[in-house]
């Protein structure tokens, strides 16, 4: 039977979490994530996930009603981490239209050295020229534009996590550390975004590079992750879709030379648990109406349909006028956008939904925006997950709890003691590493990089 992978996502300031229930923290204090990460570490989980927002996105012209918090730095979050656990994996989402490759592989050369090998980095671009305004470049490049400069950013990180090998650097008890080769750390990369040369000044650390995650959904999404990524994330939840999405990443896998088992696919999830599946089925219901009240339900209308609707009644039927197909000015920086590719067509879709079930504005929302992937009793989600792992429709899930940071628990101590006792999820870490948790192997560093190989043909 497959071995299942579990990981934690700390969910993002959303209406994922439920806020007005009286266990939900703060998503800034440091004890909060200090608590998830320990639940997860205790449940034996592969790692902990980070997303990052560069931007507080605005509807109206006004901060959105549930970001007001924001997020502090993903890497100062993973580095404190690193310092109250010792198993699990740190993942943090770090941007490639906005960064430059060599602060990034610095960045995470020196996580993975402090977290003693647990670092992975879930390599995102950048879509909009909302969020650009905050940097230098400001703007935003064209799809294929972003997915050519992330390849090429990973890319050259890669040359420079490579480019030391382990045998260069020697301690010596009087001296200290030295290097054995003076070319350790050099590189030299030319190509169509980034033209560098230097040393890298970060020696190799436990894994030989952090594990590199994936999670775009598009056509060169998964060209890009079945290429060059360790795990792609996924948002396909139902048995069909996740089957579906499952067969068509790893049947690319051949194309790159790569093997079935090089590519991870790890969906995210919810879940709702209960002492019974009615109990479960209760408390989904009354989760989702928590999670999209009046208001959100308006606002995430606004998505689509691109104009004020402010004065609509969310209990009331969906606006008979059609979206604004222009130029996208009532929600920014929010990746939702980015779905409704036809709005009218999908105003037309919801419409008739709408009409034919008698739902409202807030039920339609509730019905649209996703539900619980997994709901009922211990047994039951255990069960359930398992037949999605032993039936390909992923090789484990990223849980998104809906309250932060006890959501985790009841989890831990029920759902997964009985997929231990399945055979299927294992009872405690057998590695250090991440790439030891996930069963990925470690990069081979035996081969000259190609950078030094440069860097000594032009001495």
């Amino acid at each position: 039977m497959k071995q299942i992978h579990l990981a934690a996502h700390f969910p993002g300031v959303n209406n994922t979490t439920v806020w007005s229930d009286p266990r939900a923290g703060s998503h800034i204090e440091f004890s909060s994530f200090a608590h998830f990460a320990r639940t997860a570490e205790r449940a034996k989980f592969d790692f902990l996930f980070l997303a990052e927002g560069l931007r507080l996105r605005e509807q109206g012209g006004e901060i959105y009603d549930l970001d007001v918090v924001g997020r502090p730095d993903t890497f100062t979050v993973l580095t404190a981490l690193a310092a109250v656990t010792e198993r699990i994996g740190l993942t943090g989402t770090i941007n490639s239209t906005f960064n430059e490759p060599y602060e990034v592989a610095r960045q995470f050369a020196s996580l993975d050295h402090l977290s003693a090998g647990r670092a992975a980095w879930n390599v995102v671009t950048s879509w909009d020229a909302f969020t650009g305004e905050n940097f230098r470049r400001g703007g935003f490049l064209p799809q294929e534009e972003r997915y050519s400069r992330a390849k090429e950013f990973l890319a050259t990180a890669t040359e420079l996590f490579d480019s030391w090998h382990g045998d260069e650097i020697v301690a010596d008890q009087e001296s200290g550390i030295f290097l054995k080769d003076a070319q350790a750390g050099a590189f030299v990369h030319r190509g169509q975004h980034f033209d560098i040369a230097g040393r890298f000044n970060v020696p190799r650390s436990p894994q030989g590079r952090p594990v590199v995650f994936q999670a775009g959904d598009s056509d060169e999404g998964r060209e890009f992750a079945a290429s060059s990524a360790d795990a792609i994330f996924s948002r396909h939840s139902t048995l069909e879709a996740g089957r579906e999405f499952y067969t068509d990443v790893k049947r690319r896998l051949a194309h790159h030379g790569r093997t079935h088992d090089q590519l991870l696919i790890l969906p995210a999830a919810t879940f709702v648990l209960g002492d019974t599946d009615a109990e479960a089925q209760e408390l989904a219901h009354e989760v989702r109406r928590q999670q999209v009240s009046g208001q959100t339900a308006i606002k995430y209308l606004e998505h689509v349909w691109n104009r004020d609707l402010s004065g609509y009644d969310p209990d009331g039927p969906l606006p008979d006028i059609d979206p604004d197909p222009g130029e996208h000015t009532i929600a920014r920086g929010r990746a939702s956008v980015r779905m409704f590719r036809d709005p009218v067509a999908v105003a037309r879709q919801w419409r008739e939904r709408a009409e034919a079930e008698n739902l409202s504005i807030r039920d339609l929302v509730i019905e649209t925006t996703g539900r619980q992937s997994f709901i009922g009793s211990p047994a039951t989600v255990a069960e359930t997950i398992n037949t999605y792992v032993q039936t390909d429709a992923a090789d484990g899930f990223i849980l998104v709890p809906h309250i932060t940071p006890s959501g985790l628990d009841d989890f831990a101590d029920t759902v997964v003691p009985l997929l231990q006792e399945r055979g299927v999820f294992r009872h405690d870490y057998t590695g250090t590493t991440l790439r030891d948790h996930l069963g990925l192997p470690h990069p081979d560093t035996r081969a000259e990089p190609e950078a030094e190989a440069q860097v000594r043909g032009l001495g």
